[in-house]
């Protein structure tokens, strides 16, 4: 059995009774080191670790599928959800090109993302339609991610980024921003958030036109609000659109 098991941000009160069930089921636990340091250590005990760097994942994702081919009950730990950017699809992947996908029995444990913690720490940003878009190009042409960018801004959705930042290519960030900005005013509420329930969490609301890319890093979430989005003591508010079908004062009429 192969499962791929989604740990949540990294605060251990996120982490789902199926995911404890399943890594507390496990022969083997694989992961990238610092998301098996979020694992809690009484689900670690008695159990095979396998645990690469970050650029690791074919190796580990390997191990893993040959762990599992072997009839060893085998876990690979996720930041956030195991299905989004992270390591459900290229388990699935290597299992499809070496004709396991009969053989060896895969499953998804879901977990709570990243941006949905993000938002959680900023108040309500994602009521209304959002989309999500990596500024990783290890994988995918950095044209494709402006392409991306621009049609989501050009539909005002709700943004929400991943990998914003790196020492390799520290202006991403500000390329995609103004790639926005082409399609939002200069005050759009932003909100950026590091490390969510994790130690070091920071959570800022800034506008499109003041982020501090320079403090940003690949541990943090930005949720660039759409052209309905406010600030709401100091939370930030996409609003669903209730406020035209009811009245929102206490003791108003419906509009």
């Amino acid at each position: 059995m192969l499962t791929a098991v989604s740990l949540g941000p990294g605060d251990a009160s996120l982490l789902t009774p199926a995911a404890r069930e399943a890594i507390a089921g496990a022969d083997v636990v694989a992961g990238y080191k610092g998301y098996i340091d979020l694992v809690p250590p009484e689900l670690l005990a008695g159990r095979e670790v396998i645990s690469t760097g970050m650029m690791g994942e074919v190796e580990r994702a390997r191990a893993a599928v040959e762990a599992a081919r072997a009839g060893r009950r085998t876990v690979m730990v996720c930041s956030g959800d195991a299905g989004i950017y992270a390591m459900a699809g290229l388990l699935l992947e290597i299992l499809e090109a070496e004709g396991l996908l009969d053989t060896v029995p895969f499953a998804v444990v879901p977990g709570v993302p990243a941006f949905a913690a993000a938002a959680a720490l900023l108040g309500a940003p994602l009521m209304h339609d959002f989309a999500s878009v990596s500024l990783s190009d290890l994988l995918t042409p950095w044209e494709v991610i402006e392409k991306r960018l621009k049609l989501a801004a050009e539909a005002d959705f709700v943004i929400a980024i991943y990998n914003p930042r790196s020492r390799r290519r520290d202006d991403h960030l500000a390329r995609a921003l103004a790639i926005i900005a082409g399609s939002r005013a200069p005050q759009t509420p932003v909100g950026v958030v590091g490390r969510a329930y994790r130690p070091g969490q920071s959570v800022t609301l800034t506008t499109l036109d003041a982020v501090d890319t320079a403090g940003v890093d690949m541990q943090t979430v930005l949720l660039v609000g759409n052209s309905a989005t406010r600030a709401a003591g100091g939370r930030m508010l996409t609003p669903r659109g209730y406020h035209r079908k009811y009245a929102m004062n206490r003791g108003g009429q419906e509009e």
